[in-house]
């Protein structure tokens, strides 16, 4: 077991080198431009944070970032081009936000024409390679930790909002009665697994004992959102890291593991130890939270039953790269798609998009499930569409 940790830490190394708006006065009903407000049962918009596979291109504005997709060909199907996403077309917020009836796409808080009105729909904070560690992404360069992220809203966007929504001017309406009528997205862990522990372990500190730490510290990085307001909580599971082609690539270079084409168990494992705890956990950090409600999303399982059984989802590669993936070889990181390189054309049919994302077709079944899905193995303990109807 030994051994393969030293393995496993030696590929990962490789690849990491490389309202209605409440208002007491004129926004009750309408807001500035006359919007109408038909978002779904009320919900004003999201706020949402984590890491790529859920950032919109927050990266973009970060200097000296090296997790950036603001080229071609990332949005080579969205209608803006390359915006930052990590994927060829929408990634699973955009396609919530759909779900959502929301008329507009979720600004990014980096960009500096994020503010006034254009916040009232909510913002994202994600940022790709970020973790819930402070230390996860420090690989990649300038990235916003989640912890920073949930700063961000407090400190930056909370106050605005505040404005934007007329508090402070007589209403009677309180700012977390409002708050908690926006979704709350938070879709971050996975890195800590792939860029710090398997990684960098110098204490070598148990599986147990790291998952243990981590979803502890979810646990309380979503008690402090709580405690600003939110109420309406999105959590998605870490996707299957061992299944990654990035990962696999890296598995075939190593000449004495077996089953070179196969997931890599150890990290799915990690994954799947953390997206069981935190579920477990789910109806304790309620309690926690009064007025809380909490919507667990197994994308783990989503993404796991269409790599095993591809064809009857609709795909017909689950191994590969839909983008050209420059080697660590080749001065890239085995990860993202080679700027201007060559890009599949049925992309609908691929599972990932790059060496890491899923593709915007395999992002369409996690947000649909998501919104609608009665498994309690795919939503836990109720779908998005019924997290919408509860009443605040």
């Amino acid at each position: 077991m030994a051994g393969n940790s030293s393995c496993l830490r030696l590929f990962i190394l490789g690849a990491s080198l490389l309202s209605c708006s409440f208002q007491c006065f004129c926004h009750c009903n309408v807001n500035r431009k006359g919007e109408t407000r038909s978002t779904t049962a009320g919900i004003k918009g999201m706020f949402v944070f984590g890491s790529s596979l859920v950032d919109n291109g927050n990266n973009n504005f970060l200097q000296n970032s090296l997790a950036r997709a603001d080229y071609w060909p990332y949005g080579v199907d969205f209608p803006l081009g390359p915006s930052g996403r990590f994927t060829n077309g929408k990634n699973v917020i955009d396609l919530l936000g759909e779900q959502l009836k929301i008329p507009s796409l979720i600004p990014v808080f980096a960009d500096p024409q994020t503010k006034g009105s254009k916040i009232v729909r909510g913002v994202n904070f994600a940022s790709g390679a970020s973790g819930i560690l402070d230390d996860t992404g420090s690989l990649a360069g300038h990235v916003r930790s989640l912890n920073e992220q949930i700063r961000n809203f407090e400190e930056v966007t909370l106050p605005e909002l505040k404005t934007q929504l007329g508090f402070g001017m007589g209403c009677s309406k309180s700012l977390e009665s409002s708050v908690g009528n926006y979704l709350f997205v938070v879709g971050t862990g996975g890195n800590d697994y792939s860029f710090n522990y398997f990684l960098a372990n110098p204490n070598n500190v148990s599986l147990q004992v790291f998952t243990a730490n981590l979803t502890s510290s979810l646990s309380t990085q979503l008690k402090k959102l709580h405690s600003l307001g939110a109420r309406k909580f999105v959590v998605m599971s870490i996707n299957p890291l061992g299944c990654s082609p990035m990962v696999i690539n890296m598995k075939k270079l190593l000449p004495t593991v077996m089953g070179r084409n196969r997931c890599v168990q150890e990290m799915n494992r990690a994954a799947h130890l953390f997206n069981s705890q935190f579920k477990s956990m789910i109806d304790a950090i309620r309690a926690q939270m009064p007025g809380s409600a909490l919507v667990f999303v197994n994308s783990y399982k989503i993404i796991r039953d269409i790599i095993k059984n591809p064809i009857s989802k609709g795909f017909r590669d689950s191994r590969g790269t839909c983008c050209e993936v420059a080697t660590i070889s080749n001065g890239g990181n085995g990860i993202l798609c080679k700027r201007g390189g060559q890009v599949c054309l049925n992309r609908s049919s691929y599972v990932f998009f790059d060496g890491l994302h899923p593709t915007e077709a395999v992002n369409v079944q996690i947000a649909t499930k998501a919104f609608v899905s009665t498994l309690k193995t795919e939503v836990y303990p109720i779908n998005i569409q019924q997290l919408t109807q509860i009443q605040i």
